[in-house]
């Protein structure tokens, strides 16, 4: 039987607390600066809540409340959280109250609805294709399309070295759509419409699971309410947070007999008496097997 793996790995830990990202927690924990139960951590261990955590010669901080927003971001704004990068994503929402990152992503070009939380546990849940979670978008393009358009687009569309998965596309006016993906592949709607020889003008984002926009204004943010945030939890509650939750196919058992595929006898190197003739390559004529007293000497019949 396989044991559960108790506790949470240190980097993430301390990165929950909200003092400082996962990658920077590596960094600290590879210079000797953190110290579990009174002795420098080595990477990778695994925490409780029971066990007492030092940074820096500090006692950590408990970790924070989770925190949900919902946030109308704004054509220009990246998704990131480097403070290096100007019109970042935290830096336009500037919540104060702890450290917070964006679930997913949206390119600078695109706009509209996305989640930030200082809940590491949730993002892979919503992201992952396999958990299903629907993302709905609404597109714009440079020129008119028809039915076929719209077909392609919900079949399917070779990218990135793969084919996105089946979704729903409804036409709203001659050059725009709806669409719901259960992905989120790099620039995935650009690159499905662009295959199809179409632009994208226009992209924005108005729902992720059951959070709408609603009348939420560019730029703004407000928290998750109560009612959300309890339908988000039922939702979730059989979604995977650490590998893909692509539905298996069930293997279909087959007889021994079923997986055998009949080929034809190969020709014996040995010819045996009885033998069938088998045409000579030079001469067109035919061979038999080897005669006793012959010498081991083929014989020609004419």
């Amino acid at each position: 039987m396989i044991q559960e793996v108790s506790g949470t790995r240190l980097n993430k830990y301390i990165s929950e607390t909200g003092i400082c990202s996962r990658r920077e927690a590596d960094r600290l924990i590879e210079e000797g600066r953190v110290k579990v139960n009174g002795k420098v951590a080595d990477m990778g261990l695994r925490v409780t809540d029971a066990d007492f955590i030092a940074v820096g010669g500090k006692p950590l901080k408990a970790k924070p409340a989770p925190v949900y927003l919902v946030y109308n971001k704004p054509v220009g704004i990246t998704c990131t959280t480097d403070p290096e990068v100007p019109e970042n994503i935290v830096s336009a929402v500037n919540y104060r109250k702890g450290r917070i990152f964006p679930i997913g992503r949206l390119d600078k070009p695109s706009e509209g609805l996305i989640l930030l939380t200082n809940d590491g546990d949730i993002v892979n849940k919503i992201l992952r294709a396999g958990n299903a979670h629907d993302k709905e978008y609404i597109v714009s393009v440079d020129k008119p399309f028809d039915a076929e358009f719209v077909r392609r687009m919900s079949s399917g569309i070779p990218i990135l070295g793969t084919v996105t998965k089946p979704c729903k596309v409804r036409q709203l006016s001659p050059t725009s759509f709806n669409i719901i993906l259960h992905q989120g592949l790099n620039r995935q709607i650009r690159r499905m419409t662009e295959y199809l020889g179409y632009n994208v003008t226009r992209l924005k984002r108005v729902r992720i699971m059951n959070i709408s926009l609603g009348s939420l204004k560019v730029g703004q943010w407000r928290l998750l309410n109560q009612k959300e945030l309890a339908i988000i939890t039922a939702m979730l509650a059989e979604s995977s947070s650490t590998v893909d939750a692509e539905p298996q196919k069930k293997k279909r058992f087959k007889p021994a007999s079923a997986n055998k595929v009949d080929k034809p006898p190969r020709a014996k190197n040995k010819s045996s008496k009885g033998a069938k003739p088998v045409a000579s390559k030079r001469s067109g004529k035919k061979l038999v097997g080897k005669k006793k007293g012959s010498g081991g000497k083929s014989i020609k019949r004419p």
